[in-house]
């Protein structure tokens, strides 16, 4: 799944390592192919592929799950299957899901660490003015523009100003196309479409 296993996962875990350091900056990430039947984006297999291992859990949202997935999951990172969202490391996602589940973890003030990461799968993402982020890692600001199904999670992300440093961080993917958004991150609806819907969920 991997062109070059050894050198291209390290290149892909300095992209993600780089995309959750400055929150909201798009990084291209490259893979062979998705496993038979994924309904995927391709930067999301390639967070999977280079974030899970041996002694991970994934959870992964109905909509994706399929056995092709799970097959090749266990294959190429040797990471468990969990069912319940709140033992999840890594939780592979639409972002309607975060609509319908609130049971993953977000670590505790003592270990914050010990927290579900989300990687989303998402129809588009782009600079705009939708969303906009600030805090560790931007300079002033960044502005994003994702479809209007990403309302639930962008309303979740947002939840975790109030409970810092618990809280859940994101991998939001489109295509090849992937940012962060950190628990540390300030997200804000700044139209009024984006924050009438957001006062909704």
């Amino acid at each position: 799944m991997l062109d070059d296993g050894v050198h291209h996962s390290q290149q892909l875990f300095r992209q993600l390592l780089s995309a959750m350091s400055e929150p909201g900056t798009q990084q291209t990430l490259a893979v062979a192919e998705l496993p038979a039947g994924a309904q995927l984006s391709p930067a999301a297999w390639a967070a999977v592929l280079t974030l899970c291992d041996l002694d991970t859990r994934l959870w992964v949202e109905p909509r994706l799950a399929t056995p092709g997935l799970y097959e090749a999951v266990a294959f190429h990172t040797g990471a468990s299957i969990t069912e319940s969202p709140a033992d999840a490391d890594f939780a592979l996602v639409v972002p309607q899901t975060l609509s319908e589940v609130t049971s993953f973890a977000e670590g505790s003030d003592a270990w914050p660490d010990r927290s579900t990461t989300l990687i989303v799968v998402t129809d588009s993402l782009a600079e705009g003015n939708d969303w906009v982020l600030s805090g560790p890692g931007i300079a002033d600001c960044r502005g994003l523009t994702l479809s209007a199904e990403a309302v639930p999670l962008m309303a979740r992300l947002s939840a975790n100003l109030a409970t810092f440093p618990r809280g859940l961080d994101a991998f939001i993917t489109a295509g090849h196309q992937l940012l962060a958004v950190a628990r540390s991150t300030r997200v804000e609806a700044r139209t009024e479409h984006a924050a009438r819907i957001e006062e909704d969920v």
